[in-house]
């Protein structure tokens, strides 16, 4: 996959296995996630990028990441996909995720061929996103979740490729109503 990938979470258990499968996959390069400078950079190299989330004991943890992500200044950042590896998630831990804007939540078995699909997903189709002042990510009902009657929100087309990265093809604001 021409593709980066960055791992975020513990460098040892989880972190490590998810770092591992993603060099399986062929991805063009594997990092641990450090900093946003640090994805950002590398998106200068190769324009798609995936976050990995390696699973945690509580999924909340990872919401100063999530946030960090998906509410960058930079385009290239903060569209990429987001994926959530987890052995056996709740269902509040699903919509904890949903909610922090992530693209996909993936369980086990965690094959190569089944995670290749769901990635694939991600890339070369038009996907819609849904912005307010404090959520960002698919529109998965999270409008009705996310606005108030009467409030704007921003409805997002975008699609993602390898050798362009993220590009926005549509951007309206709305009101909900």
């Amino acid at each position: 996959m021409r593709a980066s990938a960055f791992v975020v979470g513990p460098p040892d258990g989880p972190g490590a296995a998810l770092a591992d499968l993603a060099r399986g996959l062929g991805f063009a390069s594997v990092h641990a996630y450090t900093s946003l400078a640090a994805a950002e950079a590398q998106a200068q190299q190769l324009p798609l990028m995936f976050f990995l989330f390696a699973a945690v004991d509580d999924v909340r943890d990872l919401k100063s990441a999530a946030d960090a992500i998906r509410f960058s200044p930079g385009r290239r950042i903060r569209f990429c996909p987001m994926v959530y590896f987890s052995e056996s998630p709740s269902l509040e831990a699903i919509r904890t995720c949903v909610e922090m804007g992530f693209d996909d939540v993936i369980t086990l078995p965690f094959t190569s061929e089944r995670v290749s699909r769901r990635l694939d997903r991600l890339v070369d189709h038009t996907q819609v996103y849904f912005e307010t002042a404090d959520y960002l990510g698919p529109d998965r009902g999270a409008r009705r979740t996310h606005s108030r009657q009467g409030s704007q929100y921003r409805r997002l087309e975008i699609i993602r490729t390898a050798m362009g990265g993220v590009s926005v093809m549509r951007d309206e604001m709305q009101v909900a109503v």
